[in-house]
């Protein structure tokens, strides 16, 4: 492994476990050149995944691409970093399991949108507001009525 701070190509493990939700191993390195210490972690990729654009245009699954637009939506919510990373790993995991190498980008929208549904209702109405592109106050109240469902009237 390079390191990321001089470059050398021999790194050296000094720690290895598994993450609390047991779906990666995370591994503590040393730069004997420099004498700098970094974190890696080594996940299990299943196939390799595309992603269909809503303009056709395939890309590569990019995980660290779904935990940010995650992260974006979480900013500053009273979640633990924990659940959010348990949120990420399943959402990869069932991608990987519906057996497609092409998946559209509407379902991965649709699955982060159910996995922030749980977790958090503001960061579910910030993810949606961009993967849904409102344009006017009332967008937001048709997702908000959603969350709260049907209101009696009595």
């Amino acid at each position: 492994m390079r390191c990321p701070y001089c470059g050398n190509n021999d790194t050296q493990v000094k720690d290895s476990r598994p993450t609390e939700d047991n779906t990666a191993i995370r591994r503590r390195r040393f730069c004997p050149g420099c004498g700098g210490r970094f974190t890696t972690f080594e996940r299990v990729q299943l196939r390799e995944l595309t992603i269909i654009k809503s303009n056709n245009r395939r890309v590569p699954f990019d995980r660290d691409k779904l935990m940010r637009s995650v992260q974006i939506a979480m900013r500053k919510r009273p979640v633990e970093a924990e659940r959010t990373e348990r949120m990420v790993s399943g959402i990869v995991r069932r991608l990987e399991s519906m057996g497609e190498p092409e998946i559209p980008s509407q379902v991965v929208g649709e699955l982060i949108m159910e996995g922030l549904r749980s977790l958090d209702d503001v960061a579910y109405v910030r993810f949606a507001s961009v993967y849904k592109n409102f344009r006017e106050a009332k967008d937001f109240s048709e997702v908000l009525d959603e969350i709260s469902g049907p209101e009696d009237d009595d």
